[in-house]
């Protein structure tokens, strides 16, 4: 497929959802869906337009994802208006550090015991499908920035944290994994690793986050000062945030993450108690300059530019790698239909995740209705799509190739069932807390 013929089809696609949007809205169908089907019909076996091969073209689908990861991670934390110090911070951290670790390492004893891999796959597996997707979920996320509501609160802040928390485990998983290979050759791979990650002591790994954070925060503050209101500047906080972790070999997606809570903490601290959309107030084509360079609306009026450029980043961001992972699914559909496939597919939905969840959120305040619909959306996307590419990159190819059909196979199956089911759910959520 040539590069025009890749900007056809994505700029079609993009023109006929937008056309098609208000009625999706009313149907139990996600966008997600509707890309995966359409990429599906451009691969073989029908229009022969799209042809990917994971293997060959790992490296820079691996880095498409990786795009459409950070800047996904940096729209979340501009959604997230709220303080770090608030409470409601708790739900999230227990979804994404601890229902995290519990969710890998069920998922490595059950797909050691269930599904007969040896441990090397086993965990390597796990630590893709682990982390839940910052892309596909927002029909569950928090619309707008401000917005407090627990559930969508809780699933969007562990979106943002759990995929750059996958990474040590997938390092660990492909160590494991060349080490079942050959000994030797995995000792020199193991100790590179550990040089870059496990060498450090409690300490430097505190102070690693704090430069996390710290890389947010001057990314934020770059985006304020001397800068004309543009949508450059998200690039330029991502672009340095990302950069900055990199060059510290610490969490890059977290950094993104970071960059974008800071640049909303940021906006929220110069607002005062006003939201972002009364502090900037109402403004002609006219007043943009004015506006742009009014102290008082200035941070509100960058803040929500910013957002609105990302939330259009996203959408092309999932056009892409949904029409990717469709072809994809068109070349090996038939290798899904496997035992493996639908035990690993209904024992992470059924069982790992929700036990997971509920048990990471014991003796919390979410209702039993909220901790229900947590544990079910747990869904699985260009997260565990990255680390399935960034394991064909760095594993060795006997120990990660049979593991493609098990992730495309639960990536498809997430997109389906979670886009079947979140509207109708997601309605029925909002008209039970309308009522209390």
């Amino acid at each position: 497929m040539t590069e025009t013929l890749w900007f056809l089809v994505v700029g079609g696609v993009l023109i006929f959802m937008g056309l098609a949007s208000s009625t999706f809205r009313r149907l139990p169908i996600s966008t997600a869906m509707c890309y995966l089907a359409i990429g599906f019909a451009l691969g073989p076996g029908a229009a022969n337009l799209l042809n990917i091969d994971l293997g060959s073209d790992a490296t820079i689908l691996r880095r498409i994802t990786e795009v459409a990861m950070l800047v996904s991670l940096f729209a979340i934390g501009l959604r997230l208006r709220v303080p770090p110090t608030d409470r409601m911070w708790i739900l999230p951290m227990r979804l994404g550090f601890v229902a995290m670790v519990l969710t890998v390492t069920a998922m490595t004893l059950f797909c050691a015991f269930a599904l007969g891999l040896s441990w090397g796959p086993a965990l390597l597996l796990a630590a893709m499908l682990a982390p839940t997707d910052p892309v596909l979920a927002h029909d569950v996320q928090v619309e707008t920035p401000g917005d407090i509501d627990l559930l969508r609160f809780s699933l969007t802040g562990e979106g943002g944290l759990n995929d750059g928390i996958a990474l040590p485990f997938a390092l660990l998983g492909i160590a494991v994994c060349r080490y079942e290979a050959t000994p030797s050759v995995a000792l020199h791979w193991a100790f590179a690793a550990q040089a870059a990650w496990g060498r450090r002591s409690a300490g430097e790994r505190l102070a690693a986050g704090r430069v996390v954070g710290a890389s947010g925060g001057l990314s934020a503050h770059a985006t304020w000062r001397g800068a004309r209101p543009g949508r450059l500047l998200c690039a330029r906080s991502i672009a340095l945030s990302y950069g900055v972790a990199e060059l510290l070999h610490t969490y890059a997606f977290l950094a993104v993450f970071a960059a974008g809570l800071a640049t909303r903490r940021v906006e929220q601290k110069a607002s005062g108690g006003k939201s972002a959309r009364e502090a900037v107030g109402t403004i002609d084509a006219d007043d943009v300059p004015a506006t742009a360079a009014d102290p008082a609306r200035a941070h509100a009026f960058m803040a929500e530019r910013v957002h609105g450029f990302t939330i259009e980043l996203e959408r092309i961001a999932e056009v892409a790698i949904m029409l990717i992972v469709g072809a994809v699914l068109a070349t090996i559909w038939r290798e899904l239909f496997t035992w493996k496939a639908l035990i690993l597919i209904v024992g992470l939905f059924v069982v790992v995740r929700p036990l997971a969840v509920e048990i990471s959120l014991i003796g919390s305040s979410a209702a039993a209705g909220q901790r229900r619909l947590m544990s079910w959306f747990g869904i699985r996307g260009v997260g565990s799509f990255y680390y399935l590419l960034y394991a064909l990159e760095h594993a060795p190819r006997a120990a990660a190739a049979p593991l493609v059909p098990l992730v495309i196979a639960a990536i498809a199956a997430s997109v389906i069932v979670h886009g079947i089911t979140a509207t109708p759910l997601m309605k029925r959520y909002q008209r039970i807390t309308a009522d209390e």
